[in-house]
């Protein structure tokens, strides 16, 4: 693990969904060039930190900022605009837009102009861009997941948040995506925040990890103190 410097970093975040309070007081810091991985049980707010990353929650406090720019009250599209990318859970993909048209939709967020498929994607998902027509809705889910990615992609960010990207994906479809993570991350220097409930993959490709539970970040840094001890405690059912 490297001291690289923080891209990102949340002091104090609270959030909030209408009078519920859901993120306590949270303080991370993401170093550029790194996995961050966010572990915890269903229901803890690992989600909704995401959201709060990307300005879609009903209301958030405290400080985020991504590099030196304090981006806590800037509206999403700013907060894309700046370089940071969602792939949310579920995928979020229109089906009824082809292949090409959920890509392209990425790249509207992206500094610069450019509004065609990047060349990674097809270097990543050879599949879409041999299905550039095909509507988004008759791909599998995995195959959706991908087309998640590549739209994030498309955008060209800095920071790529991932909200369990191989959840209720089939196995097969599970391992390429895993590889590709780790590959944007490995050989594309991109930095990452990835929400996960795989503790292997975690630990294969996380650099660090933080701990969620009721809100709280209550457990945080290398992965390699990840500790089967941690994870009984706070993710055991």
């Amino acid at each position: 693990m490297t001291d690289a410097p923080a891209l990102l970093t949340l002091v104090d975040v609270n959030a909030f969904y209408g009078r519920s309070h859901v993120l306590h007081d949270v303080c991370i810091s993401v170093p550029a060039g790194e996995i961050t991985v966010v572990l915890g049980r269903n229901g803890t707010g690992k989600t909704t930190l995401l959201k709060t990353l990307m300005g879609l929650t009903d209301r958030s406090t405290g400080e985020i900022r991504l590099k030196d720019r304090p981006i806590g009250q800037e509206p999403t599209f700013r907060r894309a605009r700046a370089g940071i990318a969602y792939v949310p859970q579920g995928r979020e993909i229109i089906p009824d837009f082809s292949v090409a048209e959920n890509i392209l939709m990425g790249s509207f967020a992206a500094n610069g102009g450019g509004r065609e498929v990047p060349k990674l994607v097809g270097e990543l998902f050879p599949y879409l861009t041999a299905n550039l027509g095909r509507p988004g809705g008759l791909l599998s889910g995995g195959q959706q997941q991908q087309l998640a990615i590549a739209r994030a992609l498309a955008a060209r960010p800095s920071i790529l948040l991932l909200d369990e990207p191989t959840e209720g994906i089939q196995p097969n479809i599970v391992e390429e995506i895993e590889a590709i993570i780790v590959r944007l991350n490995r050989e594309l220097g991109m930095t990452v925040v990835l929400v996960e409930q795989n503790v292997a993959f975690a630990r294969r490709a996380g650099h660090r990890f933080a701990m969620m539970e009721k809100g709280r970040v209550v457990a945080f840094g290398p992965i390699d103190t990840l500790t089967d001890t941690v994870v009984h405690r706070h993710m055991a059912v």
